[in-house]
């Protein structure tokens, strides 16, 4: 009997008709059979925020032989434990999420919609894969990303993850990519992060701005090097916010 191809659960947080959604499903359906759970609209910088004050809604919207598609009123984490809950038949074998448009390294990581989606896929034990281009434009040419989600994706299905970790990949907004490093996580942060807005008269009003300042630009193991290089990097990402170095020094406190 022939084997039953994997199941893929697929999420996003620029929503439904974002560009780089669509790309996604084209890299994976020769893979997989494909479901589909995306939010209704933008979803950017939810991380992992549940709604908890109203009820979501879902709906179908598209169905296909090896494709099945739904859009959702709640944010990327709602959308993997709702499919979880309703739509997927049996646990899939592989959660994705992206292609974002935007750059998800270093911290903003922590930030990330589509990273959101991700680590509830790597909570409930499934391998987990955040795609992200480094290019907001809705328009972002992602053909050069294709074979890299392609390959990243049956290497995951092939070989798992271990237990609460995700992969977190970025991509540079380059036609030639040098291959793929394995990366650490860049140290910075964000500064000069608020523009204020007046509003009808009142200058309490900010628009959320800022730029990154990195602080870890000669280390070549990170993923903003990588990046700056022309290299797709991959960050192996732990959902255990455990800090067991220090363990060991907190207990002599107490």
């Amino acid at each position: 009997m022939e084997n039953q191809r994997p199941l893929i659960f697929v999420s996003n947080d620029d929503g439904i008709m974002s560009k780089g959604l669509s790309a996604l499903i084209k890299c994976l359906r020769p893979i997989g059979e494909i479901v589909v759970m995306a939010p209704d609209t933008h979803r950017s910088g939810t991380s992992c925020s549940m709604t908890v004050t109203e009820p979501i809604h879902y709906q179908l919207i598209r169905k296909d032989v090896g494709l099945t598609v739904y859009k959702c009123s709640g944010t990327p984490t709602d959308c993997t434990k709702l499919a979880f809950h309703t739509v997927l038949n049996h646990k899939p074998d592989l959660v994705v999420a992206g292609i974002n448009h935007g750059d998800n390294s270093s911290v903003n990581a922590h930030y990330s919609g589509t990273m959101g989606a991700v680590i509830e896929g790597c909570l409930k034990g499934v391998p987990s894969i955040a795609f992200s281009l480094c290019n907001h434009d809705l328009n972002a040419n992602f053909d050069a990303t294709e074979p890299y989600v392609r390959h990243i994706s049956d290497m995951v299905l092939k070989n798992g993850l271990p237990a609460l970790t995700c992969l977190n990949v970025n991509f540079p907004d380059t036609k030639d990519l040098k291959g793929i490093r394995i990366c650490e996580q860049a140290k910075g942060q964000w500064v000069n992060e608020w523009e204020n807005f007046a509003h009808r008269d009142d200058t309490h009003y900010y628009w959320l701005t800022g730029n990154f300042e990195d602080t870890d630009t000669e280390n070549q193991q990170s993923d903003h090097w990588a990046l700056a290089n022309g290299y797709v990097a991959i960050t192996p990402t732990t959902v255990d916010l455990t800090a067991y170095k220090f363990m060991e020094e907190l207990k002599t406190w107490f």
